[in-house]
């Protein structure tokens, strides 16, 4: 006996640097909707683990996406909201996703890198991860934003006409 079909579920892959504004949109997202949002700063705060501990950041990365596998194929939306700075990153998860079935879009922000400085100044609160202007600087000169090519690949976002691209 199958039981009753499930549609497949979405993902939802938020990408930018930090200050770039993933978490508001990702929290937006989620309300909007009803979505299970997944956020690694949040996750190893709560556990008390560092950071900027790589290893740690990574194991929990792969559980999550563990997790948001079992979700979406429960039909569920789900927000991953890791910052996505490798190309090659984004394309596995979305060739993965789209391999259950689900749809897959991706949100890139982004802001000009003194403007994500003073947003990354300026935050304060549980979940967030502290970085100096060192790292963001040398974040930017690593991110691969996605071109308009690779955005093209992506689903559209719902009531949407065109993948997501913030300033």
């Amino acid at each position: 006996m199958n039981g009753p079909a499930r549609r497949p579920g979405r993902l939802i892959l938020i990408c930018g640097l930090p200050g770039a504004g993933k978490t508001t949109l990702a929290r937006r997202l989620a309300a909007e909707r009803a979505a299970v949002r997944l956020c690694p700063d949040e996750w190893l705060a709560h556990l008390g683990l560092d950071p900027h501990d790589e290893a740690a950041r990574d194991r929990l990365e792969k559980q999550l996406w563990r997790h948001a596998r079992d979700l979406l194929r429960l039909g569920q939306t789900v927000i991953l909201e890791y910052g996505f700075w490798a190309r090659s990153e984004r394309e596995e998860l979305r060739l993965a996703a789209r391999a259950m079935g689900a749809a897959v879009e991706l949100h890139y922000l982004t802001a000009p890198l003194d403007e994500l400085w003073r947003r990354v100044e300026a935050r304060h609160g549980w979940g967030t991860v502290p970085i100096t202007r060192a790292m963001l600087e040398q974040g930017a000169a690593i991110f691969e934003p996605p071109d308009d090519a690779e955005l093209s690949r992506y689903d559209r976002p719902e009531n949407e006409e065109a993948p997501h691209h913030e300033r």
